[in-house]
C-alpha cells in the first residue's frame, strides 16, 4: 500500500466536499490501483472465488458507506462486485469518493 493510499485510507468523509478538479482527481486516481473515472464517478470490479466471499465483500464495503455516511452504487454478481462512488450533491467526483475508494481497496487487500 503507498502511503498517499494509505493516507487516503486513514481520513474521514467531510459534509460539503468540493467536486475535484481534473488534475487533482488524476494524481489520486495514480494511488488507486485498478480504479477508473467513468463519467461523473470512480468505480471498479472486484472479483471472487464464490458468492460467499462476494457478499462478505458487500457487507464489508456497506459498513465502510454506513461509518462515512458515503454510500456506492454496487452491482454484484455470483463471483464480482463492481463498486462506484460518486457525490451527488457536488456533481461528480470529491475527495470523500477517493477515501471511500482507498478504504474497500485496504479492505480488498
Amino acid at each position: 500500500m503507498t502511503d498517499r493510499l494509505h493516507a487516503l485510507a486513514s481520513m474521514h468523509c467531510r459534509a460539503g466536499a468540493p467536486r475535484l478538479p481534473d488534475d487533482e482527481l488524476h494524481a489520486e486516481l495514480a494511488h488507486l490501483p485498478g480504479w477508473t473515472r467513468a463519467g461523473d464517478r470512480i468505480e471498479k470490479t472486484f472479483r471472487f472465488p464464490d458468492y460467499y466471499r462476494t457478499m462478505a465483500f458487500v457487507n464489508a464495503v456497506a459498513s465502510i458507506a454506513h461509518r462515512e455516511d458515503h454510500h456506492p452504487d454496487l452491482e454484484v454478481h455470483y463471483d464480482r462486485c463492481s463498486v462506484a462512488w460518486s457525490t451527488h450533491s457536488a456533481g461528480g467526483i470529491t475527495q470523500n469518493d477517493c477515501i471511500c475508494a482507498a478504504r474497500v481497496e485496504a479492505l480488498a487487500s
